[in-house]
């Protein structure tokens, strides 16, 4: 997986990310109906890019940054976890 992490990490570097972190979870969707292709990925994000920015737009932010993956087919679920730094370190 350090190939997708290494990609991921150089589509999300505008965020300056202080945690970035993401997991493989391919294994738990085995046989998913309708993926015609990609990966199913779970990623956790701390970054001060998202001081006053709500959830839903710190998630367009991200899917805006990864945008590339999906219409490449090598992302086809992602979970985004999207927090900054005073959310997640306190």
């Amino acid at each position: 997986m350090s190939g997708m992490y290494d990609t991921m990490a150089q589509l999300l570097a505008p965020l300056h990310a202080d945690v970035f972190e993401l997991e493989d979870e391919s294994y738990l969707h085995a046989g998913h109906a309708g993926n015609s292709g990609g990966g199913h990925y779970a990623v956790l994000l701390v970054s001060s890019a998202f001081d006053g920015v709500g959830r839903v737009e710190r998630q367009r932010t991200v899917q805006k940054l990864l945008a590339p993956l999906f219409s490449g087919r090598q992302i086809h679920a992602l979970s985004i976890t999207a927090r900054t730094p005073q959310e997640y370190f306190q």
